[in-house]
């Protein structure tokens, strides 16, 4: 069971990112306060959970939570500003659209900027162990997978449908073959690190 808040006497939300190891698309992100009293045993780090799980919970998170907001930062931004600041900017875009102003944030992984004079907490595999922070990482990966769904259909060659983006070699093999698109992150290393791997996955 996760743990439901970090502070009682706080209104925390939850914030997480999905998409950062990604070679294209946007960086992802979600922030989510949930009530008190909330629970809910499937509830996980989406990295653990099925996709038919992470959308049974999306609907429960979107019906149940005080306030949840999703945002993203496109390839072109990740590009111009790197990643890190790109996942922050995402995360803060996220909180920019809470219906109900948190009084403390709670952060998946070791790095944030301060956000609006709110004290925040960054929690190393925060995703697996706070609830917020979960729910949070639900909804970004959900959001997130929907998207790559739809450039699927517009570039089918990479297989986003089934990688998300995600430096497979079946990806990077695309890449090789077909050339980056304008989805894809520029200043990523979109090259195959063993070439005799790609031509063997063509």
């Amino acid at each position: 069971m996760l743990l439901p808040y970090l502070d009682i006497d706080e209104t925390e939300a939850g914030c997480d990112e999905a998409g950062r190891g990604c070679l294209c698309g946007p960086v992802f992100a979600a922030a989510v306060i949930l009530p008190k009293d909330f629970r809910n045993e499937m509830l996980n780090d989406s990295k653990k959970l099925t996709e038919r799980q992470r959308l049974q919970l999306r609907t429960v998170i979107e019906r149940e939570a005080v306030a949840w907001a999703v945002a993203e930062v496109s390839n072109e931004e990740i590009d111009r500003i790197n990643i890190l600041r790109a996942s922050i900017e995402a995360m803060h875009r996220a909180l920019d659209r809470l219906t109900v102003r948190p009084t403390s944030i709670l952060v998946d992984g070791n790095r944030f900027a301060p956000y609006g004079g709110i004290r925040h907490t960054t929690i190393v595999k925060g995703d697996g162990k706070y609830a917020s922070i979960a729910a949070a990482s639900v909804l970004a990966k959900t959001y997130r997978d929907e998207l790559m769904y739809r450039l699927d259909k517009e570039y089918p060659q990479y297989g986003w449908g089934k990688n998300k983006g995600y430096p497979t070699r079946l990806h990077r093999a695309a890449i090789a073959e077909y050339g980056a698109t304008k989805y894809h992150r520029m200043t990523f290393n979109l090259s195959c690190e063993n070439p005799r791997e790609c031509e063997a996955s063509r």
